[in-house]
C-alpha cells in the first residue's frame, strides 16, 4: 500500500469518528481492509448507545471480521483507525489474527485530547509495546501527520 492510500482509508476512518459522535458515541473509527485494497467492514464506536464497555471501533470490529473470516485471511488484512488503538483493542486484533494496524493519532496524542475525562481514561501506552510482548509480528504503521490534525478535530469540544 502506499502513503495515499493509507490516507485514503484514514479519512473514511474519520468520517466514521464523526458519524460515531453524531450518533452519541465516543468519536472514534475504524475499518478493515483486504490484499486486494478493498474495504469489508466498517465500524464506529458503539460503547455508549450499546451500552458496551469493550465497544470501541477496532475491538468491535474484530470481533465482527473474525466472525465472517478464517485467521488465514485475516492475517493478510489491514485494519485502519482514527487512533492508535488502546490495551484492549489491540489485544483484540491480536487475537483476531489481523496482520497490518495503520493509525492517524498517537495514543499519546489521544491522551492530550481526552485528558482525565472520565469516560475515555487513555492509556499512555504505544500499541508497538503491547504487540512486542506478543508472538506475533504484526505490522504498525503510523501515526499519519498528515491526517492527524483532521482526526483529532473530530474530538474538539467532545472531552470538555
Amino acid at each position: 500500500m502506499t502513503r495515499e492510500s493509507h490516507e485514503f482509508y484514514l479519512k473514511r476512518c474519520i468520517e466514521l469518528s464523526q458519524s460515531a459522535r453524531d450518533n452519541g458515541n465516543t468519536p472514534f473509527g475504524a475499518l478493515l481492509v483486504d490484499a486486494e485494497g478493498s474495504i469489508l467492514l466498517e465500524q464506529e464506536n458503539i460503547e455508549i448507545t450499546e451500552h458496551i464497555c469493550t465497544g470501541h471501533a477496532e475491538t468491535s470490529l474484530a470481533a465482527r471480521a473474525s466472525q465472517k473470516y478464517d485467521k488465514d485471511f485475516l492475517w493478510e488484512c489491514t485494519l485502519y483507525t482514527t487512533a492508535e488503538p488502546c490495551a484492549m483493542c489491540t489485544g483484540a486484533i491480536y487475537w483476531g489474527n489481523i496482520g497490518t494496524i495503520v493509525f492517524a493519532m498517537t495514543e499519546k496524542r489521544l491522551l492530550e485530547l481526552t485528558g482525565d475525562n472520565d469516560q475515555n481514561p487513555t492509556f499512555n501506552l504505544p500499541s508497538s509495546e503491547i504487540i512486542a510482548r506478543g508472538q506475533k509480528d504484526i505490522q504498525i504503521i503510523g501515526p499519519f501527520p498528515s491526517v492527524e490534525m483532521e482526526a483529532a478535530a473530530v474530538h474538539e469540544g467532545y472531552w470538555d
